[in-house]
């Protein structure tokens, strides 16, 4: 969707199941990140901060975003365009706000497979432990702040909530590391969602499975001893995991 249309396509939208008639809270934006955008897309953000009964702070602050609501400070990375130049600072950057910032979150623009591979080879590069901070890939810019807003008004709603209600909130949280669990396994090549389901149950996280060996894999799930062996590969072998085109790799395995 082009800049110009942003404002028009979510001027009626508001995050659902919260309420937002009584004040939400405070974002506070980065002067730096906010001057490095395109002024449409601050401009929608304002307005659709402003339906969703946010105030809107432009402040010299560390991460691209600080969301107060619920009397809960979260705090966002947002990279709106990811290339070779931005991996090594935007890691140096989780590395540094996940100490802190008790409440954290990576939103990323991924919206072509070349993008999504140099994310997810650089994600294990870099050594990032799966939810430590939480990443959320997303395929556009409309979608990725939606996305913010959305995980604000959540954390917000916890923290005035009781005990069931916040199981049910990281139930969810739960659900989207699964979801990037499968995304993470899915990009090894011959590997589906079947067999990342299988490794999960067996074995356990991604950082279990990049330790467990060919044979351990072979004893526990029901996967072919070729994919045993792209795992174990995938995994140690930095040729493998950090080739820009994996895939290229498969008939290799065969």
């Amino acid at each position: 969707m082009a800049m110009a249309n942003l404002e028009a396509s979510y001027r009626d939208q508001s995050p659902s199941n919260a309420t937002t008639s009584a004040g939400s809270g405070v974002c506070m934006m980065s002067t730096t990140w906010r001057d490095e955008q395109h002024p449409s897309f601050i401009n929608f953000i304002s307005s659709f901060l402003s339906a969703n009964s946010f105030r809107l702070n432009f402040v010299p602050i560390s991460p691209d975003f600080i969301f107060n609501c619920g009397g809960l400070s979260v705090a966002f990375i947002f990279v709106t365009n990811l290339d070779f130049k931005c991996i090594s600072p935007m890691f140096s950057r989780v590395q540094k706000l996940k100490g802190q910032f008790a409440h954290l979150y990576v939103v990323v623009i991924l919206p072509t497979k070349e993008q999504n591979e140099l994310f997810v080879h650089s994600y294990f590069k870099y050594g990032m432990e799966l939810g430590k901070p939480t990443f959320v890939p997303v395929e556009d810019l409309e979608m990725g702040f939606e996305k913010i807003v959305k995980i604000a008004l959540s954390r917000g709603v916890c923290k005035r909530q009781d005990a069931i209600t916040k199981l049910k909130a990281e139930r969810k949280q739960s659900v989207q590391a699964m979801d990037f669990f499968l995304r993470v396994l899915t990009s090894i090549p011959g590997i589906d969602n079947h067999d990342a389901n299988a490794l999960n149950q067996a074995v356990g996280s991604i950082e279990a499975i990049a330790k467990a060996s060919k044979e351990y894999i072979l004893q526990n799930t029901d996967l072919s001893a070729d994919k045993a062996e792209t795992i174990s590969r995938f995994f140690r072998d930095p040729r493998f995991y950090m080739s820009p085109k994996i895939n290229r790799l498969e008939k290799q395995l065969i």
